[in-house]
């Protein structure tokens, strides 16, 4: 093979990162081997031996990782039967590079899951920690944004919480389909060896709830699905989406046009050319990146779309943009934890830093926008007007409001009566941003009541 076709078809210097799955796979398939009578006993703890050995090489970096070995598994096969003799060559009996990278991607993707789901947690809880110092600190709620109605900023941010609570969901839900064992389904046909395939899979936890052993019932489809890594990837970028709509939230609310919030400037940068300039350099980005993990999904559908059973080398294309996609999601939910909610200081345990919110612009910015004409048009409907008569009645009065360049709290109690005899002084309080925000007390509703409610159940659930 020519040094361009092996520099081409080589996966070794991207793949080399599953050398824990691909040895944990690994001796998990030879303490079977030894228990079916397939191998000797003597094989098992020479393998084992030889196995421990190649661990401490690699995490020493005294590992000669080989591009003419062209991936991960063979350089750990060939130092291993460098180091034990025949027993590393016994070790391949009853498997093939095609399940065993199958089983490798899960067994890696299964743990690197399980640190994303922490991580998703760490995100919440900065953001339940922010909202609950802001329960009463109002925010203008936008639709097409505009002013819409008064909402709690606690509110809003406990909007995210349940988005990257349902992100959790998902990751949890693709784990458990991932955590599945290909291993023993061999090149395509499954094998003649006598392998006890569930022994394998207890062995590396891939188990049910129950403890029942999980393992791919069809050989064909064992070695050539992807659809955990596709899954995985889908989930990744719904999160990132989630990600991306928060980050849009904060540049503008960190723009001079804005002022809700400021972010610590470690998370900001400055301009090469304007010295006032204050970045939001980390929210840009990760609203960015988030169409590179949406091309990576793209790039994995595609990739598996035109592919007949059973396995491709086109699948070793799958590994770039799924590493890609763990490593980018891991990042960014990291620094958003502490970019959001700060870090704890290790000489306090407390924690320093995160966004910091201006209540005043807030406030200032809902009085710009009749945030409270929908509760005058419920005030109107209590009195025993249709809705719809209401409406037209208060738009009425928004209009008088603009004209006098007032707010609609603003406008005397003769004027309101104006438009609707049925008004009388109590309306000052309905028009009121904190009778506004006091009113919406229901479940899911933006009144404190019941936003401190939520942040209780919030930490509950995430303790």
């Amino acid at each position: 093979m020519s040094e361009l076709v092996k520099r081409y078809t080589a996966s070794v210097f991207f793949d080399k990162r599953l050398w824990q799955a691909d040895i944990q796979g690994s001796l998990a398939h030879a303490e079977m081997l030894a228990a079916q009578g397939i191998i000797a006993a003597q094989d098992l703890a020479d393998i084992q031996r030889g196995m421990a050995q190649i661990t401490q090489e690699i995490e020493s970096g005294a590992f000669e990782w080989q591009l003419d070995l062209e991936d991960v598994h063979l350089n750990i096969e060939a130092r291993l039967t460098q180091l034990v003799g025949d027993a590393g060559k016994r070790l391949h009996t009853g498997r093939s590079r095609n399940d065993q990278v199958a089983t490798d991607v899960r067994l890696w993707l299964r743990s690197e899951m399980d640190l994303i789901i922490e991580l998703l947690v760490d995100l919440q809880k900065s953001l339940v920690d922010v909202a609950e110092q802001n329960v009463e600190v109002i925010l203008p709620g936008f639709t097409h944004l505009q002013v819409a109605q008064p909402v709690s900023f606690a509110h809003h941010l406990l909007a995210y919480v349940e988005m990257f609570a349902r992100d959790a969901e998902r990751m949890s839900d693709v784990r458990r389909r991932t955590n599945r064992l290909p291993l023993g389904s061999a090149a395509l046909a499954g094998t003649t060896y006598p392998l006890d395939r569930e022994r394998v899979a207890r062995t590396l936890g891939m188990v049910d709830a129950e403890g029942h052993a999980q393992v791919c019932q069809n050989s064909l489809d064992g070695v050539s699905d992807r659809d955990f890594a596709i899954e995985f990837t889908a989930a990744a970028s719904l999160c990132m989406m989630h990600i991306s709509r928060m980050s849009e939230e904060l540049i503008l609310w960190m723009s001079q046009n804005f002022g809700f919030v400021k972010i610590a400037d470690r998370f900001t940068t400055g301009s090469s050319i304007m010295p006032q300039k204050k970045n939001p350099d980390v929210p840009e980005l990760a609203r960015g990146k988030t169409g590179r993990v949406f091309g990576h999904l793209m790039g994995l559908l595609t990739l598996m779309k035109g592919q007949p059973l059973a396995y491709n080398k086109d699948n070793q294309e799958d590994k770039e943009p799924l590493f890609d996609t763990v490593d980018t999601l891991k990042d960014t939910l990291r620094i958003f934890s502490e970019m959001i909610g700060g870090q704890v200081n290790a000489a306090t345990g407390l924690k320093e830093g995160g966004i910091t919110v201006n209540p005043d612009a807030m406030e200032t910015a809902v009085k710009k926008g009749y945030a409270t004409a929908t509760d005058l048009a419920d005030y109107l409907v209590k009195k025993g007007l249709p809705f719809r008569d209401a409406h037209e009645t208060v738009a009425h009065a928004v209009k008088a409001a603009t004209r006098q360049q007032c707010d609609l709290s603003e406008l005397p109690l003769a004027v309101l009566q104006g438009f609707h005899a049925s008004i009388e002084k109590d309306v000052f309080e309905v028009l009121s941003l904190r009778g506004s925000l006091n009113a919406r007390d229901t479940l899911g509703g933006t009144a404190p009541t019941q936003v401190k409610l939520q942040i209780a159940r919030h930490r509950a659930r995430l303790a």
